[in-house]
């Protein structure tokens, strides 16, 4: 694809955002038991926010097109940290009964592990009509997430039209699953994370899972699979996608990695770069992410991840 200097926006996100309380703990305890708090931090998270948060820092013109509510406090919330790390949301859609999701994420350190306990009291996510379809063709690249199926599906349709590229963050069936699959089906860059990309296929590897996946509609499949690394594909390795061993580092906090790793893949195709350069920029990116504490309070500047490639020998 070109670069987006023809282009508004390098990405757009439609999906959804939400406050994180995070809650650090030494080891996750088995029931009836109690364990010392480490430390408490509140910030945005969700799918497309962090991943959108990701982009930006990375050199992105980032934009929110997802829904929010218009002044309860956790709305406020995404827009102040949204304002601050210059993403735009001149085009976002305020809705009355909009509510970002809010998550507790208890995070131990031994095992390094998270569990996600994740609440929304409103609606989230793409609206079903809004917004305007030459918001959506302003963009280089529109992310997407299992939420809110109707909207979404929309969205893709004006995008794909518009030859605007699809990056999904698809991590499970969602909620209700009418036009799940037709919204798959659109989606011309499916980046997976390993556990559903096995369901959703019924393969015994991600390798495997990486090929089922592959359509002659789509530019591109990867399949994430945490330390291990990832495998990926496009027309010409589909019947043998390739691999990326992940980098060693000393992991602190896993919380928002695969957001990270789907923010900086849809800065790096908003450049033009290659399948094999994109996933190597995500890789480095989230991995990066997994050495500091916090969701998006994690997520590293440009210059970090440059020097990160230029010192990581496979």
């Amino acid at each position: 694809m070109n670069p987006t200097h023809r282009k508004q926006h390098d990405v757009l996100g439609i999906g959804v955002v939400a406050v994180d309380d995070l809650i650090y703990v030494e080891e996750y305890p088995p029931a009836e038991h109690k364990v010392r708090v480490l430390g408490r931090r509140r910030q945005c998270g969700g799918l497309t926010g962090t991943a959108l948060v990701a982009a930006a820092r990375l050199g992105a013109r980032a934009g929110y097109i997802g829904t929010l509510g218009p002044d309860d406090e956790l709305s406020q919330i995404v827009r102040r940290t949204f304002t601050a790390e210059g993403i735009d949301l001149a085009h976002c859609v305020v809705r009355p009964d909009a509510r970002p999701y809010h998550s507790t994420i208890i995070v131990a350190r031994r095992p390094p592990s998270r569990t996600i306990f994740s609440h929304v009291d409103g609606r989230a996510g793409a609206d079903p009509g809004r917004p305007d379809a030459a918001v959506i063709r302003s963009a280089a690249v529109l992310l997407v997430d299992h939420h809110a199926v109707e909207g979404t599906r929309r969205a893709v349709e004006v995008a794909r039209a518009a030859g605007v590229a699809v990056v999904a963050d698809f991590e499970r069936y969602p909620d209700s699953a009418t036009g799940f699959d037709e919204l798959l089906r659109r989606v011309d860059h499916l980046v997976l994370p390993e556990r559903f990309a096995l369901e959703l296929t019924g393969a015994g590897s991600p390798k495997d899972a990486a090929s089922r996946l592959w359509t002659p509609e789509r530019e591109a499949v990867v399949v994430t699979s945490g330390p291990q690394g990832c495998w990926y594909c496009d027309a010409r390795t589909a019947t043998d996608p390739r691999h990326l061993p992940a980098p060693t580092v000393d992991v602190v906090d896993t919380t928002g990695c695969g957001d990270v790793f789907h923010g900086a893949y849809c800065a790096a195709l908003a450049e033009g770069h290659d399948l094999d350069r994109r996933v190597r920029f995500a890789t480095a990116a989230a991995a990066i992410k997994a050495t500091e504490e916090g969701g998006q309070s994690g997520i590293p500047r440009r210059a970090v991840v440059d020097r990160f490639l230029g010192g990581w020998n496979m």
